[in-house]
């Protein structure tokens, strides 16, 4: 519980600083390295009618800017993959198994 609430407080404190920023500004900061911390997300890459979903369970997600992907492991077909997906059009949002 203070683990999820910490992690809303980040949130909120990275989205009201997003909002006093300049668009240029934003876009340098979405480019900067980022590694969610450990928990359960739910990945979707979305290009038009292609879209695809990966659940990372009790992992993290990692990006490389200079490289332009996010880095996860999740379960794909019953085993675990390792993932790279592109930042552009990946939305990462974090869910709860329990």
């Amino acid at each position: 519980m203070i683990k999820k609430i910490y992690r809303v407080l980040i949130l909120s404190v990275f989205s009201l600083m997003l909002v006093a920023c300049t668009q240029e500004q934003q876009n340098r900061i979405s480019r900067l390295g980022v590694t969610f911390m450990e928990g359960d997300y739910k990945i979707t890459y979305a290009d038009g009618v292609h879209v695809k979903e990966w659940i990372v369970d009790g992992g993290k997600v990692t990006s490389e800017p200079a490289k332009g992907y996010y880095f996860f492991w999740a379960t794909v077909e019953g085993k675990k993959r390792y993932v790279q997906t592109p930042i552009a059009r990946t939305y990462i949002e974090e869910i709860d198994l329990d």
